[in-house]
């Protein structure tokens, strides 16, 4: 029961000091709704990379090339070894007449040139997909060490420079959360010390009275939870409804088809999830460590 009464007390006490000190209870807010609006961004950004990285792994692919005289037991053997090379996912081989009568299909303008030769002039292929993207050059390097094989094409140079681009987007966001986390912490950390100072003498009274550290510590770290509470609310509802305004407004791709958002929802209901353990935890976390401090004085 005693314990209760504290709980309910210092719950009650960090209300009160939230609206007593308004002025810096409003501050400390501010600067949280601010911080945690860039984490948002900063969130939604990374995620959207990271789905666009993993719609890439899908897309792209390694076309290999055969010699025109190529033999079945070459095949058997390319065949055999894609069954267990590293990174490899599917393969596709295709042969050049099934090439012919897929360009003829996709443009008629192709099927009189085509007919004009005597010979198919296509090359046998295969289709390779990967696990890892990034490695698709060693696994097109690793294919085009077979005697019978004329090439292997997966636009080279352009998809190191688009991974490397939003591996450093995503990189870089995740610093940006780290660093405004960090921030909103410092930010409720001195709103909490300013609170702590201004309450200087009700604190020493409680501590000649022999209230314990833990009576006098709560209310102040239940107040940062709240300060990190109400910080919380605006970027909430600005996530919800910003997301879903530029999901519809895009249509759910930017620039290209290619570029695809990730659906709202529960996308948005787990970023506000996110935001609201940000705000509370580092609010309390903030407010702890200003006690703490003030308490071994």
């Amino acid at each position: 029961m005693r314990a209760l009464r504290i709980l309910s007390r210092s719950i009650r006490d960090s209300f009160k000091s939230v609206f007593r000190n308004f002025s810096l209870s409003m501050a400390s807010i501010a600067c949280t709704t601010i911080t945690l609006i860039l984490v948002a961004i900063s969130l939604f950004l990374t995620y959207n990379v990271r789905q666009v990285t993993t719609d890439l792994e899908h897309e792209l692919t390694i076309v290999v090339y055969l010699n025109k005289d190529v033999t079945d037991d070459q095949k058997i053997e390319l065949e055999n070894d894609l069954k267990t090379m590293e990174n490899v996912d599917t393969y596709v081989i295709k042969s050049k007449d099934e090439w012919k009568a897929e360009m003829k299909e996709e443009d008629k303008s192709l099927e009189n040139a085509l007919d004009i030769f005597d010979d198919n002039p296509l090359l046998d292929s295969v289709i390779v997909t990967v696990d890892d993207v990034k490695s698709l050059g060693k696994t097109a390097d690793k294919l085009r060490e077979y005697d019978f094989v004329s090439s292997a094409e997966y636009g080279e140079g352009m998809v190191e420079n688009v991974i490397g681009i939003f591996d450093a987007v995503s990189y870089g966001t995740i610093a940006i959360v780290i660093a405004l986390v960090l921030v909103t912490a410092f930010l409720i950390s001195n709103t909490i010390k300013l609170t702590i100072f201004s309450r200087r003498t009700e604190i020493e009274i409680m501590r000649f009275v022999g209230a314990s550290n833990t009576a006098i510590k709560l209310p102040f770290i239940f107040e940062g939870f709240i300060l990190g509470i109400f910080g919380s609310i605006i970027p909430i509802v600005l996530s919800i409804y910003g997301y879903v305004l530029l999901f519809n407004k895009t249509g759910g791709y930017v620039f290209t088809k290619i570029i695809t958002l990730v659906e709202p929802f529960p996308f948005v209901l787990i970023v506000s999830l996110i935001l609201l353990v940000i705000g509370s935890v580092v609010g309390m976390i903030g407010s702890w460590r200003a006690v703490k401090k003030h308490l071994k004085i």
